[in-house]
């Protein structure tokens, strides 16, 4: 991140960088998460109480947890890379 800042890249630029990418892993995690769920609700269903496999509000309910801590588990370490001096950074290496 350091030699993006060092060749002009903005906070800005830097920040969105890292959300997309850990959005990108984030969404297919939960995509994976939510197909494995489906296809093994004949399995998980024995152990439910009062609700179903396939509750739609609570698969939901889960993917949008899931994804709003993964995207604060990017956004942290992207403040962080955000507020490094280029030069500091670089001179570490």
């Amino acid at each position: 991140m350091a030699i993006r800042v060092a060749l002009g890249a903005s906070p800005g630029n830097i920040l969105r960088l890292i959300t997309r990418q850990g959005f990108a892993l984030v969404a297919s995690g939960v995509a994976i998460g939510i197909v494995a769920s489906l296809a093994l609700t004949r399995f998980s269903a024995a152990i439910l109480f009062r609700i179903s496999a396939r509750d739609p509000l609570t698969l939901g309910g889960v993917a949008g947890l899931l994804i709003a801590v993964g995207l604060l588990a990017c956004y942290i370490p992207a403040r962080r890379a955000m507020s490094v001096d280029p030069i500091t950074a670089l001179r570490d290496k």
